[in-house]
């Protein structure tokens, strides 16, 4: 009966676990020495040999005659131990065995002492799927146990392992085994099973397995084959992988913006019955290739997979920034995510090789930052030209550069300087047809906090009438004059509504609603003083800071001409007459109105 390299080749001495020696070397000291514990806790990820070694421990301390801390593996206790015919070395899944009942089980059986061996030795694989209750059942024995008793404890998920489990036992962290030592494991074992792999060959397979010998010789079994050359392109087609030069080609076509290559190279590639999801991790470990080739340059090759000449390397990482390879690299990690819960995974790699294509189409914040980090590289080195931009750009840019924001505000407060003064005699303005003004200038009836006096006639509006495309609504030229005149004779004037406007992005976002509700803030121009009237003290405290009246101050200063103090109010603004205001006399002292009157009282006489 056939069995599977991983299983074959399994380790049976601690010299024959590969890339673990830290580990390997501790463990033989002990067995030598006499000097071991009653429990151990070895933690890593899949295929390093955490199981192995608990193994080899486990003959290794009833071995008859170890050899340097190693089992001898021809005693009848490692004979026994390798075909599990020994019961007292018993090797449990924690994940079929999480209960509290089975471990109740186990210590009370722990108790008695070995039939055919020295130590009674439990191997728990997956302890961290133990329960709760199953844990704190263990502990009693785990931290006193008898002296023919050891535990052996392994885990892939360590933060899971209580910490009142993990203080009792001797903790070994197994780490991933390098791909230069699973190659040449590889190419042994090959040797031995008559397979003609190639050093290609198993340098590949040692970048797949991803630090785990057992992967390692589970793809070998794989693309094994008894009657040819086992090289890079046998293990690319046996997996199903593109490869590295059909990966770069595509990277090619990435870096210089070319979506419909990108997509004929997926295409010819998903018709080929390449995997996606291989093609997505491959196309991750080439960017990130180049992104550590890019930000260290120095001292990263030791990081690199090395799975790419230097050639082209120095040419795809010249063609691509480090910020546009890190918007790369996060779309494909989403898109690895995404792909195995898709329900159309060749729509999904599309869509994503588009992305890659053009970074305008990722609205994601990475994709922003690159096209930002695109555009800086560019004006660095020289303006960009006109024609590369589009007609939409182009459209969007014109108003832009025409009329910019502060000259809007000037053209407003130019017509408010030079008419201070009205002309009695003047004559009504004279404006445009309705159909041929602009929405802005619009006839409106007047403000109800408008003042216009009776007694003064408008001045005369210039003959042809000059149209502002500012943002606040313009009065009409009748009505402006009346305006621009009050504050030459003390009046009050609303500027209030086309101030508001102005104020959008001059004072702080979390002042400006209180602004620009007229329930809460109102406010009326007397002369050259601005009163805000507040609803409330508290209306009054986020919008009466001296910072925001000196910013509102400026802003009103710009709009009429003139200085304008600012200040703020609690209560209600005055409201105006049903008629228009006329200027009232000045007003007498009501003593000297009894002296003109000659008024008298009982017992008061004025003279």
């Amino acid at each position: 009966m056939y069995q599977a390299l991983y299983r074959k080749w399994r380790p049976r001495t601690f010299d024959d676990v590969v890339g673990q020696s830290h580990i390997t070397d501790t463990l033989k000291r002990q067995v030598a020495a006499g000097r071991l514990s009653h429990a151990y806790l070895f933690t890593g990820t899949r295929g390093t040999g955490k199981t192995s070694c608990a193994k080899i421990l486990a003959k290794a301390v009833n071995c008859e005659h170890p050899v340097d801390g190693n089992p001898c593996n021809q005693c009848p206790a490692c004979l026994g131990i390798d075909n599990g015919s020994i019961l007292d070395v018993l090797e449990l899944d924690a994940a079929s065995n999480n209960g509290v009942d089975q471990v109740r089980a186990l210590r009370d059986e722990a108790v008695y002492t070995p039939a055919a061996v020295r130590k009674r030795v439990y191997i728990v694989d997956e302890v961290h799927m133990l329960s709760t209750a199953a844990f704190n059942a263990l502990l009693k024995i785990l931290e006193e146990p008898p002296a023919h008793l050891m535990f052996i404890l392994a885990t892939t998920e360590l933060h899971k392992v209580p910490a009142t489990i993990k203080s009792r036992c001797q903790q070994f962290s197994f780490k991933r085994i390098l791909p230069g030592d699973i190659a040449r494991r590889l190419e042994y074992v090959a040797g031995q099973e008559g397979i003609d792999l190639t050093a290609e060959g198993a340098a590949l397979l040692a970048r797949l397995a991803d630090g785990g010998l057992r992967d390692a010789l589970s793809l070998l079994d794989q693309c094994a084959s008894p009657d040819g050359k086992l090289g890079e392109e046998e293990v690319l087609s046996a997996l199903g992988l593109a490869g590295n030069l059909e990966t770069a080609r595509l990277m090619e076509t990435i870096a210089a913006g070319d979506t419909a290559g990108a997509l004929e190279t997926l295409a010819r590639l998903y018709a080929s019955g390449k995997d996606l999801g291989a093609l997505v991790g491959e196309l991750s470990a080439l960017t990130r290739d180049l992104l550590v080739r890019r930000t260290a340059p120095e001292g990263g090759a030791a990081l690199l997979t090395g799975g790419y000449d230097e050639t082209t390397m120095r040419r795809l990482a010249s063609a691509l920034e480090p910020r546009r390879l890190m918007q790369m690299l996060e779309l494909l990690q989403r898109t690895a995510n995404d792909l195995p819960r898709s329900s159309n995974r060749r729509t999904d790699m599309e869509l994503c090789l588009i992305r890659l294509c053009d970074a305008t189409l990722d609205s994601s914040p990475a994709g922003v930052l690159a096209r930002l980090a695109r555009l800086e590289e560019r004006v660095s080195s020289g303006c960009v030209p006109v024609s590369e931009l589009t007609e939409e750009q182009k459209a969007k840019a014109a108003p832009r550069r025409a009329a910019p924001r502060t000259k809007a505000v000037q053209t407003e407060a130019a017509p408010v300087q030079e008419t201070k003064t009205p002309t009695p005699a003047a004559q009504p303005a004279q404006t445009a047809p309705a159909e041929d003004r602009p929405p802005w200038e619009e006839e409106r009836p007047p403000l109800p906090d408008e003042p216009v006096w009776e007694d003064e006639a408008p001045a005369a509006a210039p003959a042809a009438p000059v149209r502002q495309p500012s943002r606040p609504a313009a009065r009409t030229a009748q009505q402006a004059p009346a305006q621009s005149a009050a504050p030459a004779t003390g009046g009050s004037v609303s500027i209030w509504p086309d101030l508001v406007a102005a104020l959008h992005g001059v004072v702080p976002a979390g002042v400006y609603p209180f602004l620009s509700n007229s329930a809460m803030v109102d406010g009326r121009l007397e002369g050259e003083e601005l009163t805000l009237w507040m609803d409330s003290a508290f209306t009054k405290s986020m919008v009466g800071k001296t910072a925001v009246l000196q910013a509102i101050a400026r802003t009103a200063e710009g709009m009429l001409g003139h200085p304008v103090r600012c200040k703020a109010a609690v209560g209600k603004p005055p409201a105006p007459g049903a008629a228009r205001p006329k200027r009232a006399a000045a007003k007498k002292d009501k003593l000297d109105e009894l002296v003109e009157t000659g008024k008298q009282f009982d017992n008061v006489v004025i003279e």
